[in-house]
């Protein structure tokens, strides 16, 4: 049988705009066959199965989550200007007519009551971004109060996240938000 040849990035990226609009259930094969242009065999040979395409979707929403945070904290004149950076973007996105919350939320939240790899694939994923967190703030802070401040920042991302979708809010989501991270230094 011969290889399939197409970008896999291009259609891993076309994943994630099928799954993150529609999630992991209802995305169907036919759906999914449509939004990347390949047919289900080179489907199956290149990915194995629709989950194992949505894995490296999750993954390469992750890393370039990852990736983003990373770009902004290290262009900061400091950790906690970076995250306050980050957040704003957060912000401007969800004020967006196409928002769609956060793709590795949403898969914990659609899958939460099957326990599935896939739910504990975006679990893991959203572990490490709080890491990553963590790892910046241990640069101006303990590591328990490091650890507590990830912890803290992570919630109240999750809630900016699922709870910005309301057009117009983004003042009160701000002032909520810098009330909830007090210890940020918000412009």
């Amino acid at each position: 049988m011969a290889r399939a040849q197409f970008d896999r990035n291009d259609i891993i990226d076309k994943s994630i705009q099928l799954f993150w609009k529609n999630g992991f259930s209802a995305s169907s094969m036919q759906q999914v066959v449509q939004a990347t242009g390949l047919k289900p065999g080179s489907i199956y040979l290149a990915f194995g199965n629709k989950e194992g395409l949505f894995r490296e979707a999750l993954d390469s929403y992750a890393q370039q989550t990852i990736t983003l945070i990373r770009n902004t904290v290290d262009n900061a004149n400091s950790v906690g200007e970076g995250i306050c950076i980050f957040i704003e973007k957060i912000i401007q996105q969800s004020s967006g007519d196409n928002y769609c919350s956060c793709f590795l939320i949403k898969t914990q939240l659609e899958l939460a009551t099957e326990g599935n790899e896939l739910h504990e694939f975006a679990s893991t994923k959203l572990i490490e971004i709080e890491k990553l967190f963590q790892s910046y703030l241990e640069k101006e802070f303990s590591k328990t109060v490091s650890k507590q401040r990830a912890t803290s920042l992570m919630l109240n991302i999750f809630g900016l996240r699922v709870y910005g979708y309301q057009r117009g809010s983004e003042e009160s989501i701000r002032k909520g938000l810098r009330e909830g991270l007090s210890w940020l230094p918000w412009p």
